[in-house]
């Protein structure tokens, strides 16, 4: 199960505290410090200078571009979430599961969250899956 990944994409998971920031970014697109900070409210305070911070993180680690923007910078994801799901994906089916994607979907199903939609969802893409 390998992920189809630009060749230079970063190949590292995120924190939790930079995957909540990548969420705001994947969800806003093009975006300023103060955009995300007013998109975390209310239930997130976080100071400017603490996301500014985790944001040129996201950027030195390539999960981030920036462009100048008045006396600003406006910040875009460099790489689509779905590429990033892939990625966790993969390092969870590795790491965890002992690269047997298998045991992933069997502890997925032997979850109690699973509601009737959900489980008729994963059926049909199996069925699509094996035509």
């Amino acid at each position: 199960m390998k992920a189809k990944l630009p060749k230079k994409a970063p190949r590292r998971t995120l924190t939790a505290v930079e995957l909540e920031m990548m969420n705001v970014i994947w969800a806003l697109g093009a975006c300023t410090v103060a955009q995300v900070r007013e998109a975390l409210r209310p239930q997130r305070e976080l100071a400017y200078t603490s996301i500014s911070t985790i944001i040129r993180i996201l950027e030195q680690k390539g999960f981030v571009t920036s462009e100048k923007a008045g006396r600003g910078h406006l910040y875009c994801a460099a790489m689509p979430k779905q590429d990033y799901q892939a990625l966790s994906l993969e390092h969870l089916v590795n790491k965890v599961f002992d690269d047997t994607p298998s045991l992933l979907v069997q502890r997925l199903l032997d979850s109690d969250s699973l509601t009737v939609e959900e489980l008729a969802r994963i059926r049909a893409l199996l069925r699509r899956k094996g035509s």
